[in-house]
């Protein structure tokens, strides 16, 4: 099996299928989109990194002007901590005395920010905290509508706050919330309605804080999918959109992202069966998802997405179409980025229609 170093120089069609491609140019112009974007609103970008677990990305993030990462999971965080990231929101509450003691650990490496929603976890992280001597930096988590995590609007948040600014062994640096649930909405005009209805609790926190004597010098939100709705809203420090460097069908036809950026992200995959009203592929589900938003055949009008299996892609002719050719090489702009990019080990870079890096997936798998 050849390394993936010796892919370098190769024209992408002479790599074996399916492989996970990005456009180098395409993928620039996004990531330079972003940061430039988030300058002229007066906002810092922390990207997710559960787009591309990739510290050589991370890098070229950061090179471009974001200021740190969003990680997942304390385990992805340390990965991205050992290749040089020095500023992370893990956006994740931990329950684990083990784990929160490795979070104050790191500190002594950079600024991991973990976030509490409950005063049993912020129990957890000042225990913690004053075990190793190192104070742990913590934001509060409100629930802003998606009802998934944090500490409903009101009292509570207040409550929390205090709890840790005058706690031992953690610090308070602000707030976040995710505006998740109103990504989807239509036309504009109502998610604009429905976002800023949602990011307004987290200014009403930021003014209680500061009224209180509380800091807050954090305000994270955002998401590709809502990421100029956040960065132009009152107080909103930071945002967190990680997936427009690539784009996918779902954030552009989902969530109607606009068109400042580009698909950057295909799934070059091979016929390997042609059939009456139907063609199959080497790409199932395996190779990409179709949970959240179907993967969409590019440069072509004669197919229509079918069905996943483990290791097939079902595609069916429109009527009266011949379809590819057996062997023939096709592009898919997957559903969803996100969970297409951690079922590979590398993204082949392209540039041209050849190699120009390769790079690993190194934080794929970090699961806690």
């Amino acid at each position: 099996m050849e390394h993936p170093g010796e892919w370098v120089g190769r024209h992408v069609d002479e790599l074996d299928t399916p492989v996970l491609v990005v456009d180098l140019e395409r993928f620039e112009s996004n990531v330079a989109a972003m940061a430039l974007y988030c300058r002229r609103q007066g906002v810092s970008w922390r990207p997710h990194s559960k787009s591309h677990k990739s510290p050589d990305i991370a890098r070229i993030q950061l090179a471009a002007g974001a200021t740190g990462l969003t990680c997942a999971k304390l385990s992805e965080a340390e990965i991205f901590v050992a290749h040089g990231v020095g500023d992370i929101l893990l956006a994740n509450q931990l329950a684990s005395n083990s784990r929160l003691q490795q979070l104050a650990r790191l500190q002594e490496r950079g600024r991991i920010i973990g976030i509490v929603d409950h005063a049993e976890a912020l129990a957890m992280a000042m225990a913690a905290g004053q075990y190793t001597g190192i104070d742990i930096p913590l934001i509060v988590d409100i629930d802003i509508g998606m009802h998934r995590t944090g500490v409903q609007p009101g009292p509570g948040v207040i409550e929390l706050a205090r709890g840790v600014h005058e706690g031992k062994g953690v610090c308070l640096l602000g707030v976040m919330g995710y505006e998740g649930h109103v990504l989807a909405e239509h036309p504009a005009s109502v998610k604009e309605r429905a976002a800023r209805q949602a990011l307004d609790h987290l200014v009403e926190a930021r003014d209680q804080l500061l009224a209180d004597g509380l800091p807050c010098d954090i305000v994270s939100a955002g998401s590709t999918g809502s990421y100029d709705l956040a960065a132009t809203h009152d107080a909103i420090t930071e945002i967190q959109a990680g997936g427009a460097i690539f784009m996918d069908a779902m954030y552009r036809d989902r969530f109607h992202v606009d068109d400042r950026f580009s698909t950057a992200l295909s799934l070059l995959t091979t016929v390997t069966g042609r059939h009456a009203d139907h063609i199959v592929t080497d790409a199932g589900f395996k190779t990409l998802s179709a949970f959240h938003h179907q993967p969409q055949v590019l440069d072509r009008e004669d197919l229509e997405f079918g069905y996943l299996s483990a290791e097939h892609g079902v595609y069916r002719l429109l009527e009266g179409a011949s379809g590819p050719a057996l062997g023939e090489r096709l592009r898919l702009l997957p559903g969803y980025g996100d969970s297409t990019t951690v079922l590979h080990d590398h993204f082949i870079a392209e540039r041209d229609g050849r190699v120009e890096r390769v790079w690993p997936l190194t934080a794929r798998g970090a699961l806690t």
